[in-house]
């Protein structure tokens, strides 16, 4: 799933718990990790919906900041609205050390759900997880007639690390032009109304996120 380039190792949990899950181009961006796959604090973020989605609930160590506002575009404001969630789900999968997690199914098909699963996986097999903040910004959204999405955002991870759980060590990282990575993502509606990501791929140190 390609959010959070890294592999393995102390660095290397920094490197491949970053960003290899979607098909990624670049494998030098910090990890992220949550902390409470092991339960330290109670989850406080809950972010179900109207309909079917499901609940999403995350430790309070781990913050998110969307700076994408509505557009006033309801096609364009659902493509954000789920793409929030998908992100989340991730973390709630990474977080609960389960790879297979159904929260995050529910917004990933195809490739894109296979590369997130072995994402994930990652982080399970080296008993890691992530804390920190998170800020998501600078969104291009692009809805098709077909019933297809385009999605582009950055995401700065200065604030976001890695966590191991066997020892609760946390791998702080310094903040460098690889704490800031694009990701392009491809979205199909499936019959719920759900915008699903199919693809998604994403490159560390962007020149377009960097402040």
């Amino acid at each position: 799933m390609n959010r959070r380039t890294a592999f393995l190792t102390t660095l290397a949990v920094t490197t491949a718990l970053t960003l290899t899950a979607c098909g990624n181009d670049d494998t030098d961006a910090p990890a992220k990790v949550s902390d409470k796959a092991t339960g330290v604090e109670a989850p406080t973020s809950s972010a179900p919906a109207s309909d079917e989605r499901p609940q999403i609930e995350l430790p309070g160590d781990l913050s998110y900041t969307f700076d994408w506002p509505k557009t006033g575009d309801k096609e364009k404001d659902a493509v954000l609205a789920d793409g929030e969630q998908s992100i989340k789900a991730v973390d709630q999968a990474i977080v609960k050390q389960n790879a297979l997690d159904k929260a995050y199914l529910y917004y990933y098909e195809g490739e894109a759900a296979a590369e997130t699963q072995k994402f994930v996986q990652d982080y399970v097999d080296h008993k890691a997880a992530i804390t920190g903040s998170y800020r998501f910004y600078a969104p291009e959204v692009n809805v098709k007639q077909d019933g297809t999405a385009s999605l582009s955002y950055c995401e700065d991870q200065g604030k976001a690390f890695v966590k191991y759980l066997e020892t609760n060590e946390i791998k702080k990282t310094e903040v460098t032009t690889k704490s800031y990575v694009i990701y392009h993502t491809s979205l199909k509606r499936n019959d719920k109304g759900v915008w699903v990501i199919q693809k998604i791929v994403s490159q560390s140190g962007s020149a377009k996120c960097r402040p």
